[in-house]
């Protein structure tokens, strides 16, 4: 089994003054440094859905352009995360593809190593605990790329409803609790004080 990653930028990040969440400095390092750091010990290719967004405010010196990473396109404008997903299976060269938030700064490559095993008998394998499903932390294979494309043309964008189309193994926190914390390994930086309380969140060792 080859491994692609794919590292969504997101929208336009509006709850952050649209600037580029992956440039943000967590224990001195920007999140998109920290992910790329773990993603490259288990995919075969990295690279970034969408543009980035402005890097103002970040540590000088830090990951202000995500410089290494290859860039696409969303292949459907206005498709949302599902597009995201689309555009990076399409894009992917890998037998699974594993689909991450650019937001995202405490990934680990074990867990996402588990998520693209558990794909052997399923579709696409997503982490699901007590909040949902988490399926900007997830492994996908190719054979979600039509049903995916079926609910682009239709206009159904919301994410999780792909799952109805797919053979999805979710992945609960009994199991994911086997890789760390799973409120820190599910981290994101959806606002500031998200980003604030991040400082608590590195006190927890995975």
């Amino acid at each position: 089994m080859t491994l692609s990653a794919a590292i969504l930028a997101g929208g336009r990040a509006t709850r952050y003054d649209g600037r580029d969440k992956g440039a943000l400095i967590v224990d001195g390092r920007s999140i998109r440094e920290r992910q790329i750091a773990e993603l490259s010990t288990i995919a075969g290719e990295i690279f970034l859905v969408g543009l980035p967004r402005r890097s103002e405010g970040a540590k000088a010196g830090g990951d202000n352009t995500p410089g290494g990473l290859r860039h696409i396109s969303d292949r459907i404008p206005g498709g949302g995360p599902l597009g995201g997903l689309y555009s990076a299976l399409v894009e992917a060269t890998g037998d699974v593809t594993i689909v991450v938030a650019c937001d995202m700064p405490f990934l680990s490559a074990p867990l996402l190593r588990h998520l693209a095993a558990c794909t052997r008998d399923a579709d696409a394998a997503v982490p699901r605990t007590s909040g949902g499903y988490h399926p900007l932390c997830a492994a996908y294979t190719r054979a979600c790329v039509e049903p995916a494309a079926r609910r682009l043309a239709d206009g159904r964008l919301k994410m999780t409803d792909l799952f109805d189309d797919v053979r999805v193994r979710a992945v609960a926190d009994e199991e994911l609790a086997a890789f760390g914390d799973v409120a820190r390994l599910l981290a994101n930086v959806n606002s500031p004080d998200d980003y604030r309380e991040l400082t608590a969140l590195q006190t927890h060792q995975p």
